[in-house]
């Protein structure tokens, strides 16, 4: 297929240079026609949809989700964004004042909120502990992410990828460590599926969640959130509505509480099978490898550019089909806001605890030429503005 092709399966504006894959996906005609299909049924007679054809169905997209990560699909349950299914672990979590969550000062800037909120509330220690970049190895990173331990420690939290960094931790190794030592672990893995291999049995994280509207391609508005072993932990609800009580459709006390609360359009949550079909009818995993192998050959040619360091060694181990550069602005959000308002590029400038990263993302529809221009637009930038020092 040609790059033409691979850009009509998508419905992104021709007119723009899209390498921001990384923050909302971008969801594929045919999965997309099958959502707005599934949205025609629900509106051809509501009722019936959301009582009794839509739980149906819900089971269904359960299922080929749970094949996919390797886990059992009643340990499972849908959510709208994984922030949703990390407040609804956080604020289940029995810890005393004084206890300790353990994370890394590369996390997403919406879970560090959340942390410092319920940490705040009940007395508890957010540990952000150092990891130097660049990265170097993951016994590097495990060394310097365990010195953040203390017997008061009670929780691991971190990122499988990150969010400004771009960065493949070694989440199984630390997941491993953090069972030897009675630890709580859990997982951010928003970057996660369809994006690396992802088997949820292997990692045995004790939560894990991850988005489906990035890399798996399906609407936005659906992720999931694993708890392992859900039957002795249900979790206790964010919402509480009918299935506090009981739902007749439902054997399952974890998807009773957390699944149906109240009315909403849960349509993107039935796109998984399509979605799924979708990348094995288009051979998407040897697509995705080959456009991670593109994104770690343009990553010397965009440091270059920048005048910038790669944050960690170019290989599979760190990078997926993204990457990220420190950059020097006087204006993030100048930048951004002329690389697309001029130059129609959609990428972004992130600000994370006082350092600034350019972050691009490759499909199989970005082109070489697009990369190309992206470099040109680049050293226009340093050379006729200030934008870039």
């Amino acid at each position: 297929m040609n790059n033409d092709n691979w850009k009509d399966l998508f419905q992104l504006d021709p007119s723009i240079h899209f390498l921001n894959f990384g923050s909302f996906g971008a969801c594929p005609r045919p999965i997309f026609d099958e959502y707005q299909l599934l949205q025609r049924e629900l509106e051809k007679d509501p009722v019936q949809f959301i009582t009794s054809v839509g739980p149906k169905l819900l089971n269904e997209s359960l299922n080929s989700l749970s094949h996919f990560l390797n886990c059992s699909s009643e340990d499972l349950i849908f959510t709208p964004n994984p922030t949703y299914a990390i407040n609804l672990v956080i604020q289940s979590l029995n810890l005393n004042p004084g206890d300790e969550i353990l994370t890394t000062n590369l996390e997403y800037g919406a879970m560090d909120y959340t942390w410092q909120h319920y940490a705040m509330k009940r007395g508890w220690n957010y540990i952000r502990q150092s990891i130097s970049l660049p990265l170097t190895t993951e016994q590097k990173i495990e060394e310097e992410f365990w010195k953040g331990w203390s017997p008061k420690t009670k929780v691991v939290f971190i990122s499988q990828i990150t969010s400004s960094t771009a960065l493949i931790l070694p989440v199984k190794k630390i997941c491993a460590e953090a069972k030897k030592r009675g630890l709580i672990c859990i997982v951010d893995g928003a970057h996660v599926p369809g994006h690396i291999p992802l088997d949820l049995t292997e990692l045995d994280a004790d939560y894990y969640t991850g988005a489906c509207h990035k890399w798996l391609m399906t609407p936005k508005g659906c992720s999931f959130l694993h708890v392992k072993n859900s039957k002795n932990n249900p979790l206790e609800p964010l919402i509480v509505s009918w299935g506090y009580h009981h739902l007749p459709q439902s054997s399952n006390r974890f998807h009773e509480l957390h699944q149906f609360v109240g009315t909403n359009d849960f349509t993107s949550y039935l796109t998984l099978p399509k979605a799924l079909s979708f990348r094995t009818e288009m051979k998407w995993d040897e697509h995705a490898r080959i456009s991670q192998q593109r994104t770690l050959e343009w990553a010397p040619v965009i440091a270059e550019v920048l005048s910038s360091k790669p944050l960690a060694p170019l290989n599979e181990n760190f990078i997926g089909q993204m990457a990220s550069f420190p950059i020097s602005t006087p204006d993030p959000i100048g930048l951004k806001t002329h690389l697309y308002m001029k130059h129609r590029l959609q990428l972004p400038i992130m600000e994370h605890h006082g350092q600034t990263f350019l972050r691009y993302s490759i499909q199989p529809f970005v082109e070489d030429t697009t990369m190309e221009y992206l470099v040109n637009t680049l050293k226009t930038i340093r050379r006729e503005t200030a934008l870039i020092s």
